[in-house]
């Protein structure tokens, strides 16, 4: 069981395609691996019966000669992607009994080419956190400890029961999203890949919303290949989502190994922060000589509105949640919580089924939209985003990507994080930006810190150029040669 559990997508796909295992064979170890690790609190709702089912049917498939991108391969979806009749809570107290009777784009689109999915993961709540503390359902665990010290992690948010999922050897991928670094900073705290693509790349309907113009799907998984193969089956333009992009969907996997010689890498000047670890500043410096030693150009670049980019998406995204949140009024679906009157309805509903940072978001989103603050904090920050995207097309005149470092620290306590959630806000410092931009951004494993902790890099390349991040990506797999694992895992 352990030898399946340990399988890469890929890897497991030719032992598939080759006849010597069945996806009812890789399917029965992860679910044995699920249910032996339920300390790590990874998934919210498990679905081990639809697993097999859908896994004899992809057999039965490949048997006539049928086989999808995913063909027979168990992942793990993430809390906030609807699915058909099995619960859809996105970490809240407030869709509790929410069955939808849809299945997201995405999922749509996984299952049709033969993916079975082992559950729904955990995360924080409404996807608003950095690091699956928020959850109504207790927060999921990293499974990494660092040396001597036994104390849990957290797994980074707000795809943290994904990230701990598939690094905890619980799926062979998973479904992420990402806000403002919701797939990166988990992928980096857990020591897998984890890829933000291009906004609009992959379809945002019948994903819960959190913050509409930045929130995108993407792919959590344990190799680059992985995660190209694994956006193939996850892209596509949907005509129900008004932001997806009529694009071409490339063969991700085509060039994976051709090389990064000859391409021109921008190393951000902005991106050297304050109080940032000498081992992350020290692991960003051997990423820039892997690259230069297989013949890449790395050059300095300024990207000079970045010091802007926390303070306009805690201004952006609360208020784009604050709309979206307005629904759950406790009339439709979900939890209701009855008053003597409607609007004690609402109140009621509302107290009782959103969590702390949630309520905090919101409260600040309304803010920022009110009369008389919106043109003062809304419309400005507006503005600076527009500057931090045309910081980003000014870079691409000179550089085919740009690398940063992942996250400005390792993994923390989970029993002890920051009490300050502006000190919890600063975890995304590396990721917002891109988010801001539409960019894609791929978080790669590329070192441990002295107590033993993932670290990852981050590259970050031009609008719907998935193909050369995951390029450069690569480059930086192989030169890393990162083969740590979490112990017992």
């Amino acid at each position: 069981m352990s030898a399946l559990t340990d399988l890469t997508i890929a890897e497991a796909r030719d032992l598939l395609a080759s006849g010597e295992t069945s996806s009812k064979e890789l399917t029965e170890a992860q679910i044995g691996a699920v249910e032996s690790h339920r300390e790590l609190n990874a998934y919210i709702t498990e679905t081990p019966e639809a697993a097999l089912e859908m896994a004899t049917a992809s057999d039965v498939r490949r048997a006539s000669g049928e086989a999808g991108k995913l063909e027979g391969i168990p992942v793990a979806i993430k809390d906030l992607f609807c699915t058909k009749d099995v619960l859809t809570t996105a970490g809240s107290h407030v869709l509790d009994g929410f069955h939808p009777f849809y299945e997201s784009t995405v999922t749509t689109n996984m299952f049709a080419e033969g993916a079975v999915m082992l559950g729904k993961t955990n995360l924080d709540e409404f996807a608003m956190g950095s690091a699956n503390l928020t959850s109504y359902y207790g927060g999921a665990i990293n499974p990494w400890r660092a040396k001597d010290d036994n104390r849990r992690l957290v797994p980074g948010g707000s795809s943290g029961g994904s990230a701990s999922a598939v690094a905890g050897r619980l799926a062979l991928g998973a479904t992420g999203t990402d806000t403002g670094g919701s797939i990166r900073q988990p992928a980096a705290f857990t020591g897998i890949v984890g890829l933000k693509p291009t906004y609009g790349r992959c379809s945002r309907w019948g994903i819960v919303a959190f913050a509409s113009s930045l929130d995108q799907a993407g792919p959590m998984t344990r190799s680059v290949r992985d995660a190209a193969i694994m956006l193939g089956a996850m892209s596509g333009h949907d005509p129900k989502d008004s932001t997806s992009a009529d694009v071409t969907v490339p063969d991700f996997e085509e060039g994976l190994d051709a090389g990064v010689k000859g391409m021109t890498i921008g190393i951000p000047k902005e991106y050297r922060v304050d109080s940032m670890p000498d081992e992350i500043e020290a692991l960003w410096q051997q990423g820039i000589r892997w690259l230069e030693e297989q013949g890449v150009k790395t050059i300095e670049i300024s990207l000079p509105h970045t010091k802007y980019a926390l303070p306009v998406y805690y201004v952006v995204a609360p208020a784009e949640a604050s709309s979206n949140l307005a629904r759950y009024d406790g009339v439709k679906f979900g939890l209701r919580v009855d008053g003597d009157d409607l609007t004690e309805m609402y109140e009621q509903t509302r107290s009782q089924g959103f969590g702390a940072e949630v309520k905090r978001r919101v409260l600040i989103g309304t803010y920022v939209l009110s009369a008389g603050y919106y043109d003062a904090y809304y419309l400005k920050a507006q503005k600076v985003r527009t500057r931090i995207a045309d910081d980003f097309r000014e870079a691409w005149q000179s550089v085919d990507a740009i690398l940063t470092p992942a996250t400005p620290s390792a993994a923390f306590s989970a029993d002890d994080p920051p009490t300050d959630p502006v000190a919890m806000y600063l975890n995304d410092v590396f990721t917002v930006p891109v988010n801001l931009a539409g960019l894609p951004g791929l978080s790669v494993p590329a070192g441990l810190t002295a107590d033993g902790l993932p670290l990852g890099l981050q590259i970050i390349g031009k609008a719907f150029d998935e193909q050369t991040v995951l390029r450069v990506g690569r480059a930086l797999e192989e030169a890393a040669g990162f083969d740590a694992r979490p112990e017992g895992y």
